[in-house]
């Protein structure tokens, strides 16, 4: 699942009289981490957006209190932030302040790009079919891109997987730092004979319903949804769930129901929420430089969270035990984790899948060296290194989960 991680980061000051439209690149040095900061400036429009693509911050658009061929001022008053800068010749030179901290920062005119080899490209060798499905309780249409494996023809049975996204606002291809991990697990799937039906969140871009007041619950019961639509087409020959961290929970909780075939979980949390938040707060902590733990217990942990985020969804998602959902599992499981999982850490997470699943004769538990909570090889787990690499997902894990589904 993904940390909500909140900013603090940007910009600015100098700039001689010269033309100021454009995309402005440059690094903030926050503590030991450095972020890249983007401006995008119109002076037209008299508008500042800013990305942030460690942090999955793209566009946020700015006030503005000055933007002037000479100078800008630009804040984001939520998080106490303002950049101010003037122009000298290619640069951006000024100041970044947030609440007391303060550092100098340059930009320089440039684009951010980024290498995505794993992306599928067209042409591709198998059929996609734009669908939707509703939950009519909630009066929510879901909308998705139903994969069919290569070779696929009317009246041939292949196993499905229904792809649920991990926490926050996601679309079908779960995509987070310009990688889309559910597209490329897609595309691998159908060219090994697995169909799969990724959807875009309640509330996320072609699907209605409101994702702000939904809980972790409303995500199960969109997905419900989901494979009863799958198994109504009888298309298919065996119906699972493949869940990527809070979407594993949801794979787990339908599982409990007696619902899917199989499912894989990918990162799923297995045991209590409140108690992996003490682990994963210092983790990540600890991974940016601290040298005591941010939190000592559970209630300083809920605390904090609810401090950072009072929501329904928030509320909910730290009271959940996993635990009994996971013990009453009877189909097929292969849950995969990665060793430099951050979020969800293996040293918690792995006791409670082994104990849950113990007597489940048809589970697999496995954990990556090296992988991040994306499964990336990415040895320090932190979720902000993920804009950076260019693999979406190893290869490993995509062949692992391709050859566990076909030999069900």
């Amino acid at each position: 699942m993904k940390l909500i991680l909140f900013l603090f980061f940007m910009l600015c000051q100098p700039i001689a009289a010269q033309d100021i439209d454009g995309t402005w690149k440059g690094t903030l040095e926050a503590g030991t981490q450095r972020l890249t900061i983007v401006l995008r400036v119109s002076m037209a429009q008299n508008s500042v957006t800013m990305d942030v693509p460690e942090q999955g911050v793209e566009r946020l658009p700015l006030k503005v209190n000055t933007l002037r061929a000479d100078s800008i001022d630009v804040a984001f008053d939520r998080l106490a932030l303002r950049i101010t800068a003037v122009p000298t010749p290619g640069a951006l030179v000024g100041r970044f302040q947030q609440g007391l901290f303060a550092t100098p920062l340059t930009l320089r005119l440039g684009t951010v790009t980024y290498n995505r080899p794993q992306q599928p490209q067209p042409p591709y060798p198998y059929e996609t079919r734009q669908v939707t499905f509703r939950n009519d309780n909630d009066c929510v249409l879901l909308a998705g891109t139903l994969t069919l494996p290569v070779g696929y023809k009317q009246g041939r049975r292949v196993p499905v997987a229904l792809m649920v996204t991990g926490s926050g606002p996601q679309n079908r291809d779960e995509e987070l730092f310009h990688h889309k991990p559910f597209f490329v697990m897609a595309d691998f799937l159908a060219r090994h004979g697995i169909a799969t039906l990724r959807y875009d969140d309640r509330g996320v871009a072609a699907s209605t319903g409101n994702f702000a007041t939904a809980t972790t619950h409303d995500f199960v019961a969109d997905a419900r949804c989901g494979l009863a639509w799958l198994k109504a087409t009888r298309m298919f020959s065996k119906v699972g769930v493949v869940g990527h961290s809070e979407g594993g929970m949801v794979a787990f909780m339908l599982a409990s129901e007696h619902l899917p075939d199989f499912i894989v979980s990918l990162a799923g949390p297995a045991c209590r929420i409140d108690t992996m938040m003490v682990m994963q707060l210092n983790g990540l902590g600890k991974a940016q430089g601290a040298t005591a733990n941010v939190v000592a217990n559970t209630r300083e942990a809920r605390s904090m969270l609810l401090r950072q985020a009072d929501t329904p969804w928030m509320r909910q998602f730290i009271d959940t035990d996993m635990r009994p959902y996971v013990r009453a599992t009877r189909c097929p499981v292969l849950a995969l984790g990665g060793e430099a999982d951050l979020n969800v850490p293996p040293a918690i997470n792995t006791p409670a899948l082994k104990a849950g699943l113990s007597r489940n004769q048809h589970a697999t538990i496995k954990v990556y060296p090296g992988l991040s909570h994306s499964f990336q090889f990415n040895p320090s787990g932190l979720p902000s290194n993920a804009v950076n690499i260019d693999q979406t997902m190893a290869p490993c894990v995509l062949a692992d989960i391709a050859r566990w589904i076909n030999a069900l």
